[in-house]
């Protein structure tokens, strides 16, 4: 459901902002069906799954059109932060409920261990998606802030984002954790211990 979440926040977004695309695309509302990705959602899960690896998945993007926004320039760091930002907001609904439920049963105590779950799933959702690199929803945001004489920084990573992406993730992953560990320990008032 974060994934959910994150997708639809996105289309709402750009529907503010006055872009349909994903209201008539049937795509502004949380049933999950509406979002699955056939390989993101079910097959490299499975698979993953299968094999003792470390289960990654994503839903199908919410779609939008950039050119029916009102505001061509911040239009569409403001859709792309919506997503990271919806993650950000699930983690801290959690995190109040983490401080405020007592562990006074094992019912509790495992509700308790959910919260930290879904807490820690959104803080790196958040994290992770706002990594400056295409298609992920950081490279908007950045490619928003950036003066246009920077250009062709836009356009380095737009035409090698893919690469850049996969070697982040395979070798550089660990420098965002200290960040995500910052944010969980911030939002739960414990450290990261899963």
């Amino acid at each position: 459901m974060s994934v959910v979440i994150h997708e639809v926040s996105h289309g709402f977004v750009a529907y503010l902002l006055g872009d349909s695309t994903a209201k008539y695309a049937g795509r502004l509302t949380l049933n999950p069906v509406n979002h699955l990705d056939p390989f993101g959602s079910v097959i490299l899960p499975a698979f993953l799954a299968l094999v003792g690896g470390p289960i990654i998945g994503w839903a199908r993007p919410v779609p939008y059109n950039p050119y029916n926004l009102k505001d061509q320039k911040w239009g569409p760091g403001l859709v792309a932060a919506a997503g990271p930002l919806s993650n950000i907001f699930v983690a801290i609904v959690f995190g109040i409920l983490l401080r405020v439920i007592p562990v006074t049963s094992a019912f509790a105590a495992s509700l308790n261990v959910f919260f930290v779950m879904i807490i820690f799933i959104n803080v790196l959702l958040a994290v992770f998606n706002l990594v400056p690199i295409p298609p992920l929803d950081g490279s908007k945001v950045l490619f928003a802030l950036l003066p246009y004489r920077y250009q062709y920084i836009e356009e380095f990573l737009n035409k090698y984002g893919f690469i850049i992406l996969i070697v982040f993730i395979l070798w550089l992953f660990p420098i965002i954790f200290p960040i995500i560990d910052w944010i969980f320990t911030l939002i739960t008032g414990q450290g990261i211990s899963l």
